[in-house]
Formats: structure tokens, C-alpha cells, sequence
């Protein structure tokens, strides 16, 4: 059996993949959560960094020292941190023995508790949508398990916004239920980099253009 999971955003297209959500209600949510995160970060200025390499323990007392908070736990050593901008120099200029830091061009410290007026926001949106059950196994960026529930589902994709993505978690769970291979849609790229890192050896196809299809429907059909 198959399965489906997405990366942050990604988590509400994974939803409506698995039939938990419908098109209409999966375009209401994530527009709103689009517009919800954007208003967050304008409150005051926060931005991301990434992290590469070093030691995960080091690096949490670290931000915890800095006030800072891991908001992505992308596996193969990469954790995306978020906060304050002035902290953020202060991790760039001090980094953990072994990491190097990238600052990155986004508009917030998102999946912290900078989102938590975007959560709030989204729970209202929640609670007037129909959610199904998932038709296909569906796991969570929350804690890498798959859920079943649609209603639970949508209540940790309110809450994703202001909690991080393990998608190291998702990672393993899909090395304990046996995944024989690895399809991202368009935009693609990211995902598949991280899966030939952490899960080696699993084929991986990387959708980017209609070229790239016939060779993701030949791994479905080797799956089936």
C-alpha cells in the first residue's frame, strides 16, 4: 500500500491527495493560510537560517541560549532555525562546532511561535470545513506517524503553522513501512534531495516537468 505526505504547505496538497479534504476546501485553507502567515510576520521582524552538519543536541541548547527555535527538522543533518534577526547574526557568527549557517530569503520565522496568531486564525477557517477520511495512508509532519483520521488531520495541519516540521520523522516512518520508492510533484527537487541522504537506495523521481512522468508512473507500476 502506498502512501502520501507532504512538506509543510505541501501537507494540505497531501491532504487533498488522500481525500481528506476536496479541491475547494484545500484551496480556502491554504489561501488563508497564506495570508494568515504573511500578517504574522509582519508583527515584528523575524527570519530563517539553515544549518548544516554539527551536532543536533549542540545546536538546540544553543538556540535555546539565543532564544531562537528549530522550525524544520529536514534530516541528513540540515535543520532549519527561525526567530529574531539580531539572534539569528548571533548564531551566523557563533555557529554550533561543525555547522555552517545560511541565512535564508523568506518573510518570517514560520512553524514557531511567531505563527501562533496564524493558527488561531486557521481554527476558525477548521472549524467550518467537512474533512473525510484519508483514503490513502497519510503521514503527519507533526510526529512522522500516519493518521487516519481526517478531522484529526486538519487539526494538525492548524496547529503545523506554529509547531516545526519533522519531516526527519516522516522519513523514517517511510523506511519502517518498507517504501520501495519516492515521487515528488512539481515543484520538486528539495524532497528527493533529502530522501537520497536519509533513505538511501530508495529510487527516487523528482516530477518537474510532464518529461519526467513517464518514468514516475514506471515506479508506481513496479510498486503495484
Amino acid at each position: 500500500m502506498g502512501g502520501v505526505a507532504g512538506h509543510s504547505v505541501g501537507e494540505i496538497t497531501a491532504a487533498a491527495a488522500a481525500g481528506v479534504l476536496g479541491e475547494a476546501d484545500a484551496m480556502r485553507f491554504v489561501g488563508e493560510r497564506g495570508r494568515a502567515m504573511a500578517d504574522a510576520a509582519a508583527l515584528e521582524p523575524t527570519a530563517m537560517s539553515a544549518v548544516l552538519g554539527g551536532d543536533e543536541a549542540d545546536l538546540l541548547a544553543r538556540l535555546e541560549a539565543l532564544g531562537l527555535e528549530p522550525a524544520n527538522f529536514n534530516g541528513g543533518g540540515q535543520v532549519v532555525v527561525a526567530g529574531a534577526v539580531d539572534a539569528l547574526e548571533r548564531l551566523k557568527a557563533e555557529p554550533p562546532a561543525g555547522a555552517r549557517v545560511i541565512p535564508l530569503q523568506v518573510a518570517g520565522a514560520f512553524h514557531t511561535r511567531y505563527m501562533q496568531p496564524a493558527r488561531e486564525r486557521l481554527a476558525a477557517v477548521a472549524a467550518g470545513l467537512a474533512p473525510s477520511e484519508a483514503s490513502l495512508r497519510l503521514w503527519s509532519n507533526r510526529d512522522g506517524r500516519a493518521v487516519a483520521s481526517g478531522a484529526e488531520f486538519v487539526d494538525l495541519l492548524v496547529g503545523q503553522v506554529a509547531s516545526p516540521v519533522r519531516w526527519d520523522l516522516c522519513m523514517a516512518s517511510f523506511a519502517d513501512a518498507g517504501v520501495t520508492g519516492i515521487i515528488e510533484l512539481a515543484p520538486a527537487g528539495a524532497l528527493v534531495g533529502l530522501a537520497k541522504r536519509a533513505l538511501k537506495g530508495v529510487p527516487t523521481i523528482a516530477v518537474k516537468t510532464p518529461d519526467d512522468l513517464p518514468a514516475a508512473i514506471g515506479l508506481l507500476e513496479q510498486a503495484a
